[in-house]
């Protein structure tokens, strides 16, 4: 199975340093059903504005000819700077210009060419951030005049067999509006990101609708397509929608600050199974399957088996909302985590860490600049198969170009020695990087099942 990536009020959302201006619909929907036998079901005032606030996102990426010759199935000599396209939506979310789309969409591009609605004029977008974690990004155009902004629904207001519509530029063919339904709610367990609590539908998605709109009936947003699952690649009526809360919380974080900043806590997590419920008290919250090496878990005292159930007073149903809710805070707070072991409930504090990948200071190799690279969690070693005996850190992305990716190492490696020192977690990695730094090293990395040895000089 393949996974494919495709009443108004005004809301400040204080950013600090500036302000984000939303176009907020009405929280409170009213629900409806047609009872006339003549009446004509027709959406077309709900949703004719809503194609004024999509528009088309092409990028490009110069891809240098490293081997200076001929690629199998290219009749011609390389250039030596290939430019792919490649073709998705984003969504208007002020009238200055900010726009949101999918990570995956502006994902190492070099340039980005953003084309309105009803328009023949493209704008260059600049970059203003972006979550993988998430899958979401934010980029902005200096447009001629004011644009129209979307409508942002509320998330709590959604239901089950709402009838909503997919707005986008599929296929590259210029905006289109399919229509379906929301099949369900909540749906966490996709494996496509560390964040996950989409909204499911069968309104048509297709490869180019990433990052254009989910609405309602009104017209109003609540989500961002940004996958479909497919045996073909084309739509079979599974699509997944990052839900508008969601939204305008990252998108609030990456206007202001370029980047969303997340607590962690170092455990690997699962929920409350039947089988397990025979042996807590407590029959809702997340159960600890293994605490990292020198992570803010291991430090606090949580142990393997410990059951948490409470966050700073709130009440934890499950694995997924203990990993929102510690991603909720900013690294370095403290928070109070109340606990079952051996069937009694115990209270600990655990002073979190920053859920970003590496945080490099200035003193860092330049090397490292040009890499992703996360802790080997529980959600990271099952959404890239990774055995539990593998120990290390993951390079989860390289950035094309770099000097990482110029010594020779790929997205996927897992770094898990450094000269004489062990990498287990980040920290170690990082102390590693101070130790021998400005000199030669060998770095070790484990390359799907094969060990291999970089030198960085």
């Amino acid at each position: 199975m393949k996974k494919f990536l495709a009443a108004t009020s005004l809301f400040v959302v204080a950013l600090g340093a500036q302000a984000v201006d939303f176009n907020l619909a009405n929280p409170n929907p009213k629900h409806i059903t047609p009872v006339s036998a003549d009446e004509v079901l027709s959406f077309h005032e709900g949703i004719k504005d809503v194609v004024k606030s999509v528009v088309n996102i092409s990028t490009t990426k110069n891809i240098q000819n490293m081997g200076g010759g001929y690629a199998p199935y290219y009749p011609l000599p390389m250039p030596d700077r290939a430019k792919p396209h490649a073709l998705g939506s984003g969504v208007i979310l002020t009238k200055d210009g900010y726009i949101v789309t999918n990570n995956h969409v502006v994902e190492n591009a070099d340039d980005i060419t953003v084309t309105l609605p009803d328009s023949q004029d493209e704008y260059k977008a600049k970059l203003i951030g972006t979550d993988k974690e998430t899958d979401l990004a934010v980029i902005k155009i200096e447009p001629k005049k004011e644009l129209k902004a979307i409508k942002l629904a509320n998330a709590s207001s959604l239901q089950v067999g709402d009838v909503v519509f997919a707005v986008g530029n599929p296929f590259g063919v210029g905006e289109s509006v399919t229509q379906g339904i929301i099949s369900a709610l909540n749906k966490n367990r996709v494996g496509i990101n560390q964040y996950e609590n989409f909204i499911q539908t069968d309104a048509s998605i297709n490869p180019g609708n990433s990052g254009g709109a989910l609405v309602d009936s009104r017209g109003a947003l609540i989500g961002i397509n940004s996958v479909i699952i497919s045996r073909s690649g084309g739509n079979n009526g599974i699509g997944f929608a990052i839900p508008v809360d969601m939204v305008k919380n990252i998108t609030t974080h990456l206007i202001d600050n370029g980047k969303v900043t997340r607590g962690y806590i170092g455990v690997s997590i699962s929920d409350v199974t039947k089988e397990y419920k025979s042996v807590y008290n407590h029959k809702k919250g997340a159960v600890v399957l293994s605490v990292e090496s020198s992570s803010p878990a291991e430090k606090a005292g949580l142990k393997r088996g410990d059951l948490i159930f409470d966050v700073n007073g709130k009440k934890v149903r499950n694995a997924t909302e203990l990993k929102q809710k510690i991603a909720s805070y900013k690294p370095h707070q403290k928070v109070a985590l109340g606990i079952e072991r051996d069937k009694k409930d115990m209270n600990i504090s655990a002073v979190l860490a920053s859920r970003d990948a590496l945080e490099l200071d200035k003193d860092t190799e330049e090397i490292f600049k040009g890499m992703r690279i996360v802790p080997l969690s529980g959600q990271i070693r099952y959404q890239y198969r990774i055995p539990p005996y593998i120990e290390g850190v993951l390079i989860e992305d390289i950035k094309p170009m770099s000097k990482a990716e110029k010594v020779g190492f790929q997205a996927g490696d897992v770094i898990i020695q450094i000269e004489d020192d062990t990498v287990n977690s980040i920290q170690d990695l990082q102390k590693a990087l101070q130790k021998y730094k400005r000199q030669p090293k060998r770095i070790y990395v484990n390359r799907y099942g094969t060990i291999l040895m970089l030198v960085i000089k």
